[in-house]
Formats: structure tokens, sequence, C-alpha cells
């Protein structure tokens, strides 16, 4: 049996996200083969090509796959799908595009967001915001998987011998969707989803104004900015820092919480880092439960002093 996992990429190298897909692919038995589709990617799959645990990339360098948009995406994964007892992807809004369709054309169900992997056709998977784990075993003959990526380690070790990398000819029809803009919002500071420290903010932090000391330590801290659902709702922040269940599910080394209550929504997404940190005036509030240091305190008091003696 082989895997074929779909790497995900910013057109110039491989996300962390496909690194940490291919520690699960690899704990799933099988050989992995990697496919980078994409335009002008050959780069891309040279470096898939020296990662320990593959044993071949599949190149499809075509403008059509530029976007990784469902229809072209899908269709080349159902080209390629023959071979493969397993079709692995990290989650994230591009899988959760065209993943489903790969499913469908396949007459499958899609096992979402695994967070373990006990054997090849048995899984475990987050349901009810994380509040409890699912045990999946999978009984069709073709596995498609999505990979939560915070929860395996990056695979970052390299082969001492490159894989064969293979062109792939195929070139998919357009589909019915198009590409039309992409609204980037442009950072200094780390990307949230990648970051291995990042600086939270809540409805307590007040005000759009106020989360500039939430910036400031951040910056101090070289860590990535986020916010809570209800921060973004109240306008603080722009709705590309939201973590939580509906926003960007995070695991980095720190997570520090300022003014966050803990709804589930929000540990949903940040439950998994490693060390959490939490500042709130309210004793009683849930983040407190899962916080490895937690303090009661005014963050317009705590946040200044942190701040000023780092």
């Amino acid at each position: 049996m082989t895997t074929l996992l779909i790497a995900e990429h910013n057109s110039s190298a491989l996300s962390p996200s496909t690194l940490s897909a291919l520690t699960a692919a690899n704990e799933m038995g099988n050989d992995v083969h990697v496919l980078v589709a994409g335009n002008n990617v050959e780069l891309i799959a040279s470096d898939a090509a020296n990662l320990l645990g593959v044993t071949k990339v599949l190149c499809a360098s075509s403008d059509v796959y530029e976007r990784a948009l469902a229809e072209p995406m899908s269709e080349l994964v159902l080209h390629l799908a023959g071979q493969y007892s397993h079709i692995v992807a990290p989650s994230n809004s591009e899988s959760k595009d065209f993943m489903p369709r790969v499913a469908a054309l396949l007459d499958v169900g899609q096992v979402s967001d695994i967070c373990a992997v006990l054997s090849q056709n048995q899984f475990k998977r987050p349901i009810y915001a994380g509040n409890a784990i699912a045990t999946v075993t999978v009984l069709d003959a073709k596995k498609v998987i999505t990979v939560r990526a915070s929860s395996f380690d990056k695979t970052t070790q390299h082969s001492d011998q490159a894989c064969a990398v293979e062109t792939v000819a195929f070139v998919a029809s357009n589909g019915l969707s198009s590409w039309q803009s992409d609204d980037i919002t442009e950072s200094a500071r780390p990307d949230l989803a990648s970051a291995a420290r990042v600086v939270s903010g809540g409805r307590g932090v007040g005000s759009s104004e106020n989360f500039a000391l939430i910036e400031a330590l951040a910056d101090k801290l070289g860590a990535a900015v986020g916010a809570s659902r209800a921060a973004v709702d109240a306008g603080f922040v722009s709705n590309d820092l939201q973590v939580g269940q509906t926003g960007k599910i995070v695991a980095p080394d720190l997570y520090m919480a300022f003014g966050v209550s803990g709804a589930i929504q929000h540990l949903a997404g940040m439950k998994d880092s490693k060390v959490i940190v939490a500042v709130n005036k309210d004793e009683d509030a849930p983040i407190f439960q899962i916080a490895d240091y937690g303090l009661v305190g005014d963050l317009f008091e705590v946040l200044p002093e942190m701040t000023s003696k780092l």
C-alpha cells in the first residue's frame, strides 16, 4: 500500500503543515509519495524529494494548479488515485475545498482533521469542538484523510539521498470556478498558524487602540498576535487573527491569553499549546482550567509591566 500526500506550499517553499502531515503519513506504515502541484514548482518538488520518509515526488506544474482550486485539483488527484490506498493532505482552507470533492468522486467517506494515527485504517479525530476524541475505523478501500497539523511534529530530517522526482503531464480542465483575487494582510510578525509563540487578546482588551499593548508584548517576544472571536466580532482586530474553532487552530510552544475568557470555541483552537499563560481579572474564567500559569489581575497593569521587563 502507498500513501499520496498532497503538499501545501506558498509557491516558493513547503508549508510547515505539510511537514506535519508527512509525519502522520509515515505513521500509517506505507511508502509515501508527495504530490507538489502548482505553477513553476520544480524547486519545491526537489526540496520535498530530500525529506526523510518520502519515496517519490510527483510534480504537476501548470498554471491551472496555481491556486489549488477544487475542480482542477480534484481532477488531478482522481487521475493519480488508482495506485494509492491513502490520500492525505494537511487540513487548511485549500484542502477543505478540494478533498471533499476527491472523496465524493471516489465514492468514499472523508476522515477530517485527524490528530492521531492508530493503524493504517484507524485514526483519532476531535469532535464537539475538541471536547471529545472519536476513534474512526475506515472500511473503504481508499482512505481520504486531512491532518490537523498542530497534533503532529514536523518532519525536518533529510534523507542521505534524494528520491526520484516524476513529472505529471496530466493537465486538468479549468472547471467551473476561477481565481479572482487575494486580499492578504502583510505583517512583519510571524505567521499565526505556524508561530512558536502567540500573544492573544480577547474582549477584555476593550478596544482596537488597546490592542497596541498586545502587539508591543508580541514584538518583544517575536510572537504572532492572535485574538478571540469576541475581539474580532467587536472590531478590535481583523478576522485573520482569530484563534478558535472558526478561526485558526494553533499549537505554539507558548500561548499567552490576555482578557480571554476561554469560551469552548476559542479553547478548541489553542488548547494543544505546550505552555498556556492566562491573565484575566475574573478568577472563574474558564481559560484558567487549561492554563499552565494563571494570573488574576488587570491586564492593563500586567501587560505594560511584563513588556517593560523583557
